[in-house]
This record gives C-alpha cells, sequence and structure tokens, in this order.
C-alpha cells in the first residue's frame, strides 16, 4: 500500500505541476521531504516565489544569531552576497571598532524584519554603548532557491550608503586652551602673531596636557579603484566621546607679547622674540605680517653686525683682542675681498670695545688672518648653541654658521656671507651673554613631554662674559644703541646690526639686547639701520618686561 500511495501522489504532482508550477512544487517538495529529491529519486526543483513567513523568521534569526556570536563566514553565507557582506561585517569589529553586540528581531512586516543594534565600541580607553534600529529584507536565492538576506550596507546601519563603510576614529586634536605663564589664557584674537603658533601646541601637546580628542563612528567613502576617496564628507553615526579640551601652560607673557604684538605692527615688516636670559623661557613672538609662515622663529636671513657678539667673543678667548686694547677702525679693510663701514666711517684710535660700539666692519675685518676657518663656527656651536637641535615645542630655525675660509670667512665675522638666522637665534646670543652660558630657547616645559634641551658643550668663561657685557653697556650707554636704549637703565646690553642684501637698496635693520633678565631681538627688512628701525622695537618690549 505504501508503494502504491507514493506513486499515486506521484502521478497526482505530476499532473499538477504542468497545471500550476507553484502547487506542484509545495507538494513535491512536502513528499520529498528535505527538499534533495523527487519521487523518483531525482534533484527536487529549486523553490520558487517569495520566501514563507517560517523561512522569512528563520533565516532572520539565523543570520543575526551568527553576526551576534562573531561568526562573519556564517553570517555573511546567510546573505546573496556573501563577499560584500563578509567585508562588511568584519570591518564592523575591527575598523568600527564594536567589541561586542547585541541583536533582537523585531516582529516581521512581510519580507522586511526589523531588529535592534546595542553594540559595545571600544577605541583606546574610550567605551560607549551604541544603540540603533535596522531592518533586513529575506528574498529568495536566485540561484539555490534558498531565502537569503538581501544584503545592503544599510543592514548594518540604516545609514549606511553604497560605497561606504564603518570606521571609529579619534577626530581632530583636543581644544587647547593656551595658558601664559601667569594662567591668562591666549587667544589667537587678541594675540594674532600666535595665529601660527597655537595650531602647533594643540597638535603637539594636546594629549599630554590632558586634553583628549572626540572619538567618532563615521560612516567614510570607500577608497576608489584609484585610490583615492570619494569626496564626499564622512558622516558621525555615533560619539564615542566628546573629548576634553586641554590647558596648556606656556611661558609666554601676555604682557610682553601685547607690547611685542604693538611694537612690530608700527612696521610693515618686522618680527621680535624676547627671552628669559638665565631659563631661554620665550616670553613673546611677534611679526607684522601674519601667516603661517613665523619669520620670528623660522626666519633665515644674514644677522649682520649683531653677530659680532659672538666673533668678539671667539677673539676674546683666543686672546686676539681685548675691550681697552688699540684696535684702529680703518674706513676700508681687505681679506679677500674689499669690505668698508657703514657710511664708509673711520677711527685711527679706536679701541676693541669702542670698535664694537660703534660696529666697524673693518676692525673685525682685520684679525679675520689670525684665527682658524672654523674657529668663528666653533664658537657659535658649542658656546652659543647656534645649530644645535632645539626642540622648543614648536617649529624653529636654529642658526647656521658653517665654516668658512678667505672672504667668506671674513663676510661671516660681520654677520654676513652664509651666516643665517632668525630673530629667535640672535635674542638667544643676547640671553647667552646676560646670562653666561647658553639656556636653549622654549615656549613648553620639557617635563610635560620628556624632551631633551639642547646643550652647549661648554658656557662662556667668566671672564669673557664680562667683557663681552661690559662691550654690550658700552653700546647701550654711548654706542650705536643709545638712542633706542634711552631710560632703560645701566643693567643693560645691546649690538645692532645691518645686514646688506644684494639687490636690496636697504640693508636688512637688526637689534638686539637685554634688560636684568629679559633679552629681546627684532629684525626690519629693508628697514636700513638697526638703530633706528628694529632698535625701537627691541625696547618697547623690554619696557613690558
Amino acid at each position: 500500500m505504501y508503494k502504491g500511495a507514493k506513486i499515486a501522489i506521484g502521478v497526482v504532482a505530476a499532473a499538477v505541476v504542468g497545471a500550476a508550477g507553484l502547487g506542484a512544487y509545495n507538494l513535491v517538495d512536502a513528499v520529498a521531504g528535505d527538499g534533495s529529491t523527487g519521487a523518483h529519486g531525482e534533484p527536487a526543483p529549486l523553490r520558487t516565489g517569495p520566501p514563507t513567513a517560517d523561512e522569512i523568521k528563520k533565516t532572520a534569526h539565523d543570520f543575526l544569531a551568527a553576526w551576534e556570536s562573531g561568526d562573519t563566514a556564517k553570517a555573511a553565507g546567510l546573505t546573496d552576497n556573501a563577499g560584500a557582506a563578509t567585508t562588511a561585517l568584519s570591518g564592523y569589529r575591527e575598523a568600527a571598532h564594536v567589541e561586542k553586540v547585541s541583536l533582537k528581531p523585531g516582529t516581521p512586516q512581510g519580507a522586511k524584519v526589523p531588529f535592534s543594534v546595542s553594540a559595545e565600541v571600544s577605541y583606546g580607553s574610550q567605551r560607549s554603548t551604541w544603540t540603533y534600529d535596522s531592518s533586513l529584507d529575506v528574498v529568495r536565492g536566485r540561484s539555490t532557491g534558498q531565502a537569503l538576506v538581501d544584503w545592503q550596507p544599510a543592514v548594518v546601519h540604516p545609514q549606511l550608503g553604497r560605497g561606504e563603510t564603518l570606521r571609529t576614529t579619534a577626530g581632530a586634536p583636543p581644544q587647547v586652551d593656551a595658558l601664559d605663564r601667569n594662567g591668562a589664557k591666549l587667544d589667537a584674537k587678541d594675540y594674532p602673531s600666535l595665529a601660527s603658533v597655537l595650531p602647533q601646541l594643540r597638535k603637539r601637546f594636546g594629549e599630554k596636557a590632558g586634553g583628549a580628542p572626540g572619538v567618532e563612528v563615521q560612516a567614510v567613502p570607500e577608497a576608489a579603484p584609484g585610490g583615492a576617496a570619494d569626496a564626499a564628507a564622512p558622516k558621525t553615526l555615533h560619539v564615542v566621546s566628546k573629548g576634553k579640551p586641554a590647558q596648556l601652560k606656556t611661558t609666554l607673557d601676555a604682557g610682553v607679547q601685547r607690547a611685542a604684538e604693538a611694537a612690530v605692527n608700527l612696521r610693515d615688516d618686522a618680527s621680535v622674540v624676547a627671552l628669559k636670559a638665565s631659563t631661554g623661557e620665550i616670553l613673546a613672538v611677534a611679526n607684522s605680517k601674519k601667516t603661517e609662515f613665523n619669520t620670528a622663529l623660522m626666519g633665515q636671513t644674514a644677522p649682520g653686525s649683531t653677530m659680532k657678539i659672538i666673533t668678539s667673543a671667539m677673539l676674546l678667548e683666543a686672546g686676539k683682542a681685548s675691550p681697552g686694547k688699540p684696535l684702529p677702525c680703518p674706513k676700508y679693510a681687505t681679506y679677500g675681498m674689499r669690505f668698508h663701514n657703514v657710511e664708509e666711517s673711520e677711527n685711527p684710535g679706536a679701541t676693541f670695545a669702542q670698535d664694537f660700539a660703534a660696529s666697524c666692519n673693518t676692525a673685525f675685518i682685520s684679525l679675520a688672518g689670525q684665527v682658524g676657518d672654523g674657529a668663528l663656527a666653533a664658537e657659535a656651536r658649542d658656546v652659543f648653541g647656534l645649530g644645535l637641535e632645539w626642540k622648543t615645542g614648536v617649529a624653529t630655525f636654529d642658526g647656521s654658521v658653517p665654516a668658512e675660509s678667505g672672504a667668506g670667512k671674513a663676510a661671516a665675522m660681520i654677520g654676513q656671507g652664509k651666516v643665517q638666522m632668525s630673530a629667535l637665534n640672535v635674542a638667544s646670543m643676547s640671553a647667552t651673554v646676560r646670562a653666561g652660558s647658553f639656556h636653549q630657547p622654549y615656549v613648553v616645559d620639557p617635563s610635560l613631554d620628556d624632551r631633551q634641551l639642547a646643550r652647549a658643550p661648554r658656557a662662556l668663561p667668566g671672564g669673557v662674559a664680562e667683557q663681552l657685557r661690559g662691550m654690550m653697556r658700552l653700546t647701550a650707554a654711548s654706542g650705536t644703541g643709545a638712542r633706542a636704549m634711552s631710560g632703560l637703565g645701566p643693567d643693560t646690553g645691546a649690538k645692532t646690526g645691518s645686514a646688506e642684501v644684494d639687490g636690496q637698496p636697504q640693508p636688512n635693520g637688526w637689534f638686539t639686547a637685554y634688560r636684568g633678565d629679559v633679552a629681546a631681538a627684532a629684525v626690519v627688512p629693508r628697514g636700513g639701520h638697526g638703530g633706528d628701525s628694529a632698535g625701537p622695537i627691541v625696547a618697547s618690549v623690554l619696557r613690558a618686561s
């Protein structure tokens, strides 16, 4: 009877197949049991038509369970695009940093199954629970006849579009409230010259100063075949943490900075830097040109006769000169080429100190043959710290005094030729004389990030330092710096400079000086005599210190 019944049903099934495919299919499937064979042991026809309610429920359940458990391969295999699903679900764990996910299916609405998501996102020390609702559609697989999840990026998150992927990332570096040495807030609106400095401080020290960048889950464009990403901006889908601003204490002094800003703004082009001589702490940095390139810190130009501070230290240490020893100042001197003084001045009966105070070029040139070709470069590096790797906390040029011979050596002795410096470097020169030894300038205390400040191999010999301070004091009292330094008191020293530039009708004006424990330097391109152009800028800053 069992055999006859089976045949009878088969005949009926065949007849129904000819009349109505779907009904016949369901009947055959019922007889075949698992759908693997038909009435005569042949493969069952593929399922067709919309998935049944049971198929929809089971497929959604199995897919969500596999995704939740982290079985990406199984979950992707239950979709109609296993490759794309594998990439997206793997990225959900790895790129989106989802450590754990809970998925709860809702009541199916036809072939659509809504589900809720509770994802634990972990990024560094930041953690957050990300909850949202999504949905999936169940379709009939064309090649398998199985009920499968219709794979779309929106299954992972409803706002995820084609060509997008999830990524959890830290946002911009934390906002930094830069404070001056006394706790006053420094804002680029109030101190425009700091507009190029504050972003560097934010980037370098934001997190070290206690700040934290915001962390977000974003929908980002996938890379195009050529490697370039789509131009669309990332979409924030979830904020893991809002971030925390940092308060960064700097060495700057708001009052000195304000005076520096006002002083340089009287010129179309000028830069100034002020330092605390005994420590190297930068008190102010200002430029009249408010550009991303900070000339006061990064400028590279000949320092003119301010270089005679280093040249004098070299000559004094070598015993080639002393302040009271006669050293004539002729109109011209030749060493590889002919040199002259400003306005071709002369003083045949001058002493070395008077040559320094009057900024006599020819007197210094006359001693070029008595020092080695590398002596000036060594003095600049080993005593004044120039050319060493300064770690100030922001980008700086650290000075360059190359070893020269012939006319190049003579030119370097008066701050011309290949010698290059910034206002920061020249301010540090005065600070070294005032303190007796080099203290690398810095704007953020090195203890914050454990950076090692540059150290010069040796200090100025005590007697030489005292002689230099006396020569700079003479310059401030009765030499080329007297007009600018008037009224600043006895504990001062100065040096002027006028650096000639080929093709430029007026030289660059330089001035550096100290008052008490504060040293400063300014440069005015095409400013002419340094005492007249840069001198008043430095004096204004020193008065505010």
